[in-house]
């Protein structure tokens, strides 16, 4: 870690963490080709300076590649990712689309807006993993988004599913990963501050207002001021995801 200087104590939680879920779920190998799904949030930020520097710790080479589908909303907010991309050397593919705008018109009429653009990104974020011969995607969902995945399905629908922390996909050409699903929300936040990366605001109008937020709402009156039942919902989930996985 001396590379980096001094890391502080929410900067090692991240990188260790991450390391050991990699392990714990054999996310990747030798050669992988690892696309990372940056949106310019907090979460996707941290796991996208995690994993450049668990790309040279790694006992094996690896490949990074930026993948960015800017929603349309603002064409001009990511330019703080294009020099970040620059400064560290790693390779970008970014572009402006018309994903949220779609979702807000009258051509999604039966869906969330919120489904509707996520949907859109992520098939485009498929095409250029195929596009670029990529083996991995990496999204930042972290246990928090684990735990309001998983109840938002309860409450919503009445099934039981969560979110993968490796998962293939096209007949095991892609490899969708999840790195940062051991660790909460609070620790990602400080540890962003601590790196001073250039998170900007989501400019969606629905941000803020959509079932996954009103599920993290009740979810937080649910923990309340005990902080060991947040902590035992998350590690029982996340166990659960990992024997999936396993």
């Amino acid at each position: 870690m001396a590379q980096w200087g001094k890391l502080t104590y929410a900067q090692k939680q991240c990188l260790g963490a991450t390391g050991k879920l990699m392990m714990d779920a054999r996310m990747i190998s030798e050669g992988a080709r690892i696309g990372i799904a940056c949106s310019g949030g907090v979460d996707s930020w941290v796991m996208l300076q995690i994993l450049a520097m668990r790309q040279r710790i790694l006992p094996f080479p690896v490949e990074l590649m930026i993948l960015h589908v800017n929603p349309g909303f603002d064409s001009t907010n990511h330019s703080p990712l294009v020099d970040w991309a620059r400064e560290n050397g790693i390779s970008a593919h970014i572009e402006v689309t018309d994903h949220g705008m779609r979702a807000h018109s009258d051509e999604n009429k039966k869906r969330s807006a919120c489904f509707y653009c996520a949907m859109l990104r992520r098939k485009r974020l498929f095409e250029l993993c195929g596009q670029y011969n990529l083996t991995h995607l990496a999204f930042g969902h972290t246990a928090d988004d684990l735990a309001s995945t998983f109840f938002m399905n309860i409450f919503k629908t009445g099934n039981v599913y969560g979110l993968s922390m490796a998962e293939d996909f096209f007949g095991g050409k892609l490899k969708v990963i999840r790195p940062l699903m051991y660790l909460e929300k609070k620790t990602i936040i400080k540890a962003a501050k601590d790196f001073q990366l250039p998170v900007w605001q989501n400019p969606c109008p629905s941000a803020g207002a959509t079932e996954r937020s009103r599920t993290e709402e009740l979810l937080t009156e649910i923990y309340g001021s005990n902080k060991n039942v947040k902590r035992n919902v998350m590690r029982a989930l996340q166990r659960w995801q990992l024997d999936l996985t396993a």
